[in-house]
């Protein structure tokens, strides 16, 4: 939360420190917080329709739904690492 450059939300930093954590745990190798790594190799965004979209996926139909949500959340994770919140997600920037 003190990168005020990164904007995180609150949900969305406590979400990636967590998913950062569980990164540690499972490997068992000690990651080193370098706040500009982490703010160049991930990003936040309110849907994962917007996150898609950033990188050239585009929904079936232009109305937001769950279903085109559950597409680009899918489309997503088979090409990065996603980490879902209450109030949006944080992608792995590819």
């Amino acid at each position: 939360m003190q990168d005020t450059n990164a904007r995180w939300s609150r949900s969305g930093a406590y979400a990636l420190a967590d998913y950062l954590q569980e990164l540690e745990d499972s490997t068992g190798e000690e990651l080193e917080l370098d706040v500009v790594a982490i703010r160049c190799d991930f990003a936040e965004y309110p849907t994962a329709v917007e996150a898609a979209g950033e990188y050239g996926w585009a929904p079936d139909e232009t109305e937001f739904d769950e279903a085109n949500e559950a597409a680009a959340l899918s489309w997503l994770g088979d090409r990065t690492s996603v980490i879902t919140f209450d109030g949006g997600i944080i992608i792995s920037q590819f």
